[in-house]
């Protein structure tokens, strides 16, 4: 049933979605980078006006090895815990039943919280946002070698506000290798400046979704036509790096993965950052908000 919030979501939706019967690229309607640069900026000017212009930044070897090994030995226990540990917020493979993915690693584990708060994260992010800022998702990624899946094309923003009810483009994820990403274990591709188009998908979003969408997305999925248009312009990139590197993307950029079918994994902390002042609202779809682990409500 929907609510008066979500009809007031529906009323000051400038982002409408999967409520068309065609799909259709609009020009964004939000800043990329909300504050002014400076001397003091914690990046540079040429940083800052490559990620305007990109939608993404990649700062090689940004953290030293010992503090990615730290994480990695925390990774390992995870995943070593979590292989015959049932629980909500662990995501698996849809074949394997191998772990894909760990929920909300800021909140339940005392080393991913330390680095979700790392000063050295935390000012590029208030610069970058305009404001402070908090965590709207975290989570842990695997991709082993030989069997690790792909996944498709999709502006994360896209997901987030119709079935999060994030209101505006003021958010961007950060994304920290523990292994050394390059272009034959599944590293992450994205497409530069389509940040600044949105894509309206197709097709209305089924209840209680995203218990398959974390899996395998099928919902706000992006047509092929306008991939082929987003491409043509911006063609594709894809930052690889050592374990240690940092990519930092917008919200709305076009970005994607394909199998890892190398024998290397690859690993990475997943943490998104959204302005306090772009709190969440009701999902713009009119259905129930999905859990805190996946989208925080208690900011």
């Amino acid at each position: 049933m929907k609510t008066e919030a979500n009809i007031v979501n529906k009323v000051n939706d400038v982002y409408p979605s999967r409520i068309a019967a065609k799909p259709s690229i609009e020009d964004r309607k939000d800043p990329v980078v909300y504050s002014s640069w400076t001397e003091s900026s914690p990046l540079t000017k040429e940083q800052t006006e490559f990620y305007e212009k990109n939608g993404y930044l990649f700062l090689e070897e940004y953290f030293t090895e010992e503090e990615v090994q730290a994480w990695k030995q925390e990774l390992k226990q995870l995943q070593s815990y979590y292989k015959e540990q049932e629980s909500e917020h662990v995501i698996r493979e849809p074949e394997s039943h191998e772990v894909r993915s760990i929920f909300a690693v800021h909140d339940n584990n005392a080393i991913f919280k330390a680095l979700a708060k790392h000063e050295k994260l935390t000012s590029i992010m208030e610069y970058l946002l305009g404001s402070k800022t908090y965590i709207h998702q975290s989570r842990i990624n695997f991709k082993p070698g030989f069997t690790g899946k792909e996944f498709y094309w999709h502006s994360d923003f896209e997901t987030w506000h119709v079935e999060d009810g994030m209101p505006l483009m003021r958010a961007l994820s950060c994304s920290i290798a523990l292994e050394d990403n390059n272009h034959f274990n599944g590293a992450l591709m994205v497409i530069p400046g389509s940040h600044k188009s949105f894509v309206s998908c197709v097709g209305a979003t089924p209840e209680n979704h995203y218990k398959d969408s974390l899996r395998k997305q099928e919902y706000g999925v992006p047509d092929p036509d306008s991939l082929t248009k987003l491409a043509d312009e911006g063609g594709i990139q894809m930052p690889i790096g050592k374990a240690g590197s940092v990519l930092l993307f917008d919200c709305n950029i076009m970005h994607g993965s394909g199998s890892n079918i190398s024998p290397y994994p690859r690993s990475n902390v997943f943490m998104v950052y959204n302005s306090v002042e772009n709190k969440l609202a009701e999902p713009f779809s009119g259905q129930q908000p999905r859990p805190d682990y996946i989208a925080n409500r208690s900011i």
